[in-house]
């Protein structure tokens, strides 16, 4: 009898468990959120993402995204450029800089 009262309450448990993971569309529909805040806070021409998004612990909050694109300004003469993008995931916020040196070559 004991026994079968342990597993019942075993079972009981493992069905009240939380569940923490997030589902592949839950992950899909962040990653488009920040695609496209990073886009709209860029400042270049035709953004767009230049690799893969960079996940941060979530002690720091942040996500990065490397952006490629063209220099609206007229003296830029369209030249391409980069930016980096660091998004706030708690506040769903991005925020741009400028990125051409980032893959530069090394010394």
């Amino acid at each position: 009898m004991r026994a079968v009262q342990l597993l019942l309450l075993s079972g009981i448990m493992l069905l009240a468990s939380p569940v923490f993971a997030s589902s592949s569309e839950a992950w899909a529909a962040a990653d488009k959120a920040m695609v496209q805040a990073c886009v709209k806070a860029s400042g270049l021409k035709n953004a767009r993402p230049a690799g893969k998004i960079m996940l941060f612990d979530d002690r720091v909050g942040y996500s990065a995204l490397l952006l490629q694109g063209r220099y609206p300004q007229k003296h830029m003469n369209n030249q391409r450029g980069r930016e980096l993008c660091l998004y706030q995931r708690s506040t769903k916020t991005a925020s741009v800089t400028e990125a051409d040196s980032l893959m530069a070559k090394a010394p």
